[in-house]
């Protein structure tokens, strides 16, 4: 059984380590040891979270119980640990400061060697993730307590991190994915395809050191990576690119990844989380219209407003997050379905059938009602015509699909081209909040940006934004943002979990010394949260760095 301690060595060891093929080594020869069941634990733990992308588990620790449950477990007042928090900027640091001082240097380094097995950590944050009722949060603190109780401060540097799903050592799916297939000696392409399907790398790299990878495949309830589109370059261009291509409306609203067997039906947002309660009219939709006995389908969910128009996205947001009185919300914002993919049917994956041959078997099973209207033509004028009525109807414009390209999970390409109006945005992961002033002295009137930098995984900082921000959105954001603040920074700022993505747009991109990535936005905006996107889809540094250099003299429309 291997301890959890030597996985926090080599967490610290990656943690000091720059480049991703050191890294990668390091990770393919720890994976190598491990027995099964730890595999299936390890590779969530090292990107950060105690549980793969697949599983309805969640820890709901918020920095506050975290905080509590060190305070009890050493004897540390709140102000020490707010103390190192503010010099230290970091929980980890803080758990491994308090425990460290708990005990003597000695005791502490037997505990170390002696201790905490990988899967007692994983087992205690499962209780952590079962908990519920009105005794939750007395479970929670039990289960904390002991953990920090039984660990060393390296062990206890990483638990708190792990607990906040904030690890800090640039490691990602694409580091992780490549350790599994060095250790096991696979390719990444062999890796990548059972992680598309299962969304669980614990489950691959369990496959792959048994030989058994080519047994992963689709099923039902499992949710899979969502085939994604690359920004065409407009019309003509992405026409002469693709030839003929399947036209439809990118619709303005989000996405959904439906799994149907018999009259079970399970809908997934595009992050892969489990949205089916908060849904009802999505899953009535689907038993009314829907003929296959087992199918995954891939959609969007669309609110629509009186006036027959799409409502903003955060309207729709407010849908997916609801967990309580959904019936009330459901009659204020109702949602309407538009069916555009087939990826599974009847026993079947379809992922490597052509487009048309999905269209095809999906116009089958699908009523007319909920399926998106699709055009195939190598005209571009009719493309643009298309593109017109999609942007006159309130949505975001048309999507380009080439009729022979088979699903590819996960995958960004030139088999689907999103055409939209010019406005160029970066998704940018909050790390921060500032309290405003005036009137809005009791909201977070401000909010820091930053762009993982895919060299180290650390995120840089490229300002701030204020404007976009209404003052119904103040009161929204400053409720979504106060459970994930981790520390009061100096006078009116805090840092916050980067959890949340923010779409910015802005004037232009410019060189600067006053924020870690060397670059800042010029006018931000806020144009939407992007609550469907995860923490790897924010736009990198790379990106940042690829506008800046091209900026100049782009400014002719989309369509055109």
């Amino acid at each position: 059984m291997t301890s959890f301690l030597s996985f926090a060595e080599l967490c610290h060891r990656i943690e000091g380590i720059g480049g991703s093929i050191e890294k990668t080594a390091l990770l393919a020869s720890f994976l190598s040891e491990l027995d099964e069941a730890e595999l299936l634990v390890v590779p969530s733990f090292v990107m950060g979270s105690a549980f793969p992308a697949s599983s309805e588990q969640l820890l709901g620790v918020g920095p506050s119980t975290l905080y509590d449950a060190l305070s009890k477990a050493t004897g540390a007042t709140s102000q020490e640990i707010m103390d190192i928090l503010r010099r230290t900027g970091d929980v980890g640091s803080v758990a491994a400061e308090v425990v460290g001082k708990r005990r003597p240097s000695t005791l502490s380094s037997f505990i170390e060697n002696d201790s905490l097995s990988i899967l007692d950590v994983y087992s205690r944050f499962l209780e952590l993730a079962r908990a519920s009722g009105k005794r939750c949060q007395g479970v929670k603190m039990k289960h904390l307590r002991y953990l920090f109780g039984e660990s060393g401060p390296l062990e206890a540097r990483y638990i708190a991190r792990l607990a906040l799903d904030d690890m800090r050592i640039g490691v990602g799916e694409g580091i992780v994915r490549d350790a599994i297939a060095k250790a096991f000696n696979r390719t990444s392409e062999e890796v990548e395809r059972g992680y598309n399907f299962t969304s669980d790398l614990g489950l691959v790299a369990q496959k792959a050191k048994a030989g058994r990878l080519s047994e992963l495949t689709i099923e039902i309830g499992r949710p899979i990576k969502m085939m994604l589109a690359q920004l065409g370059s407009g019309i003509p261009g992405s026409m002469a690119e693709m030839g003929a291509a399947a036209v439809e409306w990118k619709y303005d609203g989000s996405r959904v990844q439906i799994h149907k067997k018999g009259d079970e039906i399970e809908i997934f947002s595009r992050r892969l989380e489990r949205v089916t309660r908060s849904l009802p009219e999505i899953v009535g939709f689907v038993k009314e219209n829907v003929r296959a006995e087992s199918a995954i389908l891939d959609g969007e969910a669309v609110a629509r407003g009186d006036d027959g128009r799409p409502l903003p996205f955060q309207e729709i947001l407010k849908r997916f997050r609801r967990k309580y009185k959904v019936e009330r919300t459901a009659k204020k914002i109702p949602l309407e379905l538009w069916l555009f993919d087939l990826v599974y049917l009847d026993g079947q994956p379809l992922i490597d059938e052509p487009l048309r041959e999905r269209r095809r078997r999906l116009e089958e099973v699908a009523d007319s009602k909920i399926l998106a209207a699709q055009t195939v033509t190598s005209d571009p004028e009719k493309v643009a015509e298309i593109y017109e009525e999609a942007i006159g109807a309130g949505h975001e414009g048309v999507m380009l699909k080439s009729p022979d390209s088979p699903y590819a999970p996960g995958k960004r390409g030139k088999n689907w081209f999103k055409i939209k109006p010019v406005m160029e945005t970066l998704d940018l992961v909050v790390i921060g909040a500032r309290w405003g002033e005036g009137r809005r002295a009791s909201f977070f009137g401000s909010y820091r940006l930053a762009s993982p930098d895919p060299d180290t995984g650390r995120l840089e900082d490229v300002g701030w934004v204020a404007t976009g921000i209404t003052d119904e959105m103040l009161s929204e954001l400053t409720y979504l943002f106060k459970d994930l603040v981790l520390v009061s920074g100096e006078g009116m700022e805090v840092e916050v979990k980067p959890e949340v993505i923010f779409e910015v747009a802005f004037e232009e991109i410019q060189k600067s010394t006053n924020y870690s990535s060397g670059y800042a936005l010029r006018f931000p905006r806020l144009v939407r949260v992007r609550d469907d996107k995860a923490l790897e889809e924010a736009d990198s540094l790379e990106r940042v760095s690829s506008l800046y250099a091209t900026q100049r003299g782009r400014n002719g429309p989309s369509p055109g």
